[in-house]
């Protein structure tokens, strides 16, 4: 699961085999956006506990 976070963020280099095709990179970019909101809202959640 990680490594393919880490693909999504562009953190590691992509498999050179895999297929590619416009449906799978729009996937990718969804994906790559949910993983992003997700990260920024947890970090809000974060500060405005801290902040408290």
């Amino acid at each position: 699961m990680w490594k393919q976070i880490l693909t999504y963020l562009y953190l590691r280099k992509r498999d050179p085999n895999e297929p590619r095709n416009i449906n799978i990179k729009m996937m990718h970019g969804m994906n790559r956006i949910s993983i992003i909101v997700f990260f920024i809202a947890v970090i809000i959640m974060i500060v405005r506990l801290l902040t408290k």
